[in-house]
């Protein structure tokens, strides 16, 4: 299956990037949306609008990007391994920091579907200054991210 793996690489990479793209913009869209959705008046029609939007973004968009993200990153992964003649070279910063930050975007997915679930049920208690400041966490990660799977992996 590794010769497959590496020589699906191109492939791979294709549907990583394309799945990235489709997470990220969830991810900075969505806590936009809470941030508009504090102002709402719960039960009208802005609270009932942004409910139906934040719910399909997550659901539709965002879910299945990051699986698929996750998914090919893997096979990358492993193909990477098989190219490179072992997994030791996982063990190198530069890795360890995109792993590590690639786990703290996932984290905050986790935190945005919790907070999803909040205004679903009425029961937001965080206030606009907060989903502001959240809403600059994955910019920053992303920035992190793309800067070493470019200039830093080999």
């Amino acid at each position: 299956m590794s010769e497959h793996l590496i020589s699906a690489y191109d492939w791979l990479r294709g549907f990583h990037i394309l799945a990235v793209i489709a997470w990220m913009a969830g991810m900075l869209y969505l806590p936009r949306l809470f941030v508009y959705h504090c102002n709402a008046e719960p039960g009208g029609e802005l609270d009932r609008v942004l409910k139906l939007q934040e719910r399909r973004l997550l659901k539709l968009i965002m879910n299945p990007a990051m699986i698929a993200a996750w998914v090919f990153g893997a096979l990358l992964i492993w193909s990477n391994a098989e190219r490179a003649g072992g997994w030791s070279i996982f063990l190198e910063w530069d890795w360890l920091v995109k792993l590590a930050a690639i786990s703290v975007m996932t984290g905050l997915h986790h935190v945005f579907a919790i907070r999803n679930q909040h205004f679903a049920n009425g029961t937001n208690n965080w206030s606009q200054r907060k989903y502001r400041i959240y809403n600059e966490i994955p910019a920053v990660l992303a920035i992190v991210i793309v800067l070493i799977a470019t200039v830093a992996l080999r």
